[in-house]
């Protein structure tokens, strides 16, 4: 089991955009100093409060600069060609890794929010995923040592040689976002990392990590140059010594609140059973109790480090490769958030993940290798 964070950028009423970036630099590099091996960033256009977000690859780069062992990931990009062409995002990708040799993670999506591809006029959201699909085969191409051409559905380009090229061979791993079972079993089939982003408890991931399991054993011919058997598995994570201080903090930092903000912008994502299909949700503060009882359903990860661990065994018993987290999608002092890391960075990081090196690397290894033989 790995571990990664997620900077979202969610600025809570009455704060501001600029704290909140640096807030979560400060997280980036105290997670890349206690042993956690990746830092994503969403890509996210007009949706305030939830998360101010729109250049992944600038804050990226900002963090990778500073935090020497991370692999900066995006979650994601949306390589839907109106909001970015995909020449543009396979220049973008193959310049961070080189400048961070290696270290970066190709999230890809095309958005779940009809503020977001609506507002790049894009006239519905079936038509994002054929968006999706195109540019998805067309950016490895791209990649290769030959001019490239295309003419599509949604972009076109003449003969050009697109520059540079990917300094990881054959190319950094690609991951799809997933929130519905189709897409887990698609990003299989493709060959791709599965970034899950699902709420609820571990019974209602079980059958999203099967249908992608059984579906990238199926793999012959992957979108990349290898597999990226790769399950991540987002969720929310608060870990003090004492795990009643811990669930009392973070009864009173907001975070159903964020979740009201999810769900206001995110009208694709799918709502869980007990919610209004449509319209405003209005969510209640978690108590301490129903944190604890959470906790041992595999839902948020909020205690001690014994308790945390025993949500965790659970995740990587099921076949989960990284769990990601949010440190700062709730409204809490720094102070308390870095705690929480430093606890967890030395409790719970080094009973789950003794590999120094990343699972990507050793899946894009493994290929050259099998490749070369």
């Amino acid at each position: 089991m790995e571990f990664g964070i997620f900077s979202q950028m969610h600025v809570p009423p009455g704060e501001s955009e600029h704290d909140r970036f640096l807030r979560e630099v400060d997280v980036a590099l105290a997670v890349d100093d206690v042993g956690f091996k990746y830092d994503w960033a969403p890509e996210h256009h007009f949706l305030e409060h939830y998360s101010h977000q729109p250049a992944p690859e600038v804050f990226l780069s900002f963090v990778a600069a500073r935090a020497p062992r991370i692999h900066v990931g995006h979650a994601i990009v949306n390589i839907t060609a109106a909001v970015n062409h995909p020449a543009r995002v396979a220049e973008r990708i193959a310049t961070l890794d080189h400048l961070t040799e290696g270290r970066v993670e190709f999230g890809t999506g095309r958005g779940s929010s009809s503020a977001e591809w609506g507002g790049f006029a894009i006239p519905n959201a079936p038509l994002t995923k054929d968006m999706w699909l195109e540019s998805i085969e067309q950016i490895p191409c791209m990649w290769q040592d030959a001019p490239y051409s295309f003419e599509g559905r949604f972009f076109r380009m003449p003969e050009r040689n697109i520059l540079p090229k990917p300094y990881s061979k054959p190319n950094p791993p690609i991951w799809l976002a997933c929130s519905s079972p189709p897409t887990f079993a698609l990003a299989g089939e493709m060959g791709l990392g599965a970034l899950c982003f699902v709420n609820g408890t571990l019974d209602d991931i079980r059958p999203l990590i099967k249908a992608y399991k059984d579906a990238i054993r199926r793999c012959t011919k992957p979108v990349g140059g290898f597999v990226n058997d790769n399950i991540a598995v987002t969720s929310q994570m608060f870990c003090l010594d004492d795990g009643d201080e811990a669930r009392h903090h973070f009864a009173k930092a907001k975070t159903s609140k964020f979740l009201e903000f999810f769900f206001k912008w995110l009208d694709s994502v799918p709502r869980p059973p007990g919610l209004p299909a449509t319209g405003p949700v209005v969510l209640p503060e978690p108590t301490p109790e129903m944190l604890l009882e959470r906790t041992k359903a595999g839902g948020y990860m909020v205690g001690s480090p014994d308790e945390i661990a025993a949500s965790i065994q659970r995740y990587e018993d099921l076949g989960v490769d990284q769990l990601i987290y949010a440190p700062l999608t709730m409204v809490m002092d720094q102070k308390l958030v870095l705690r929480s890391i430093a606890t967890f960075g030395k409790h719970v990081v080094p009973r789950f993940d003794r590999d120094p090196v990343h699972r990507t690397t050793r899946l894009r290894e493994a290929a050259l290798a099998a490749r070369a033989a």
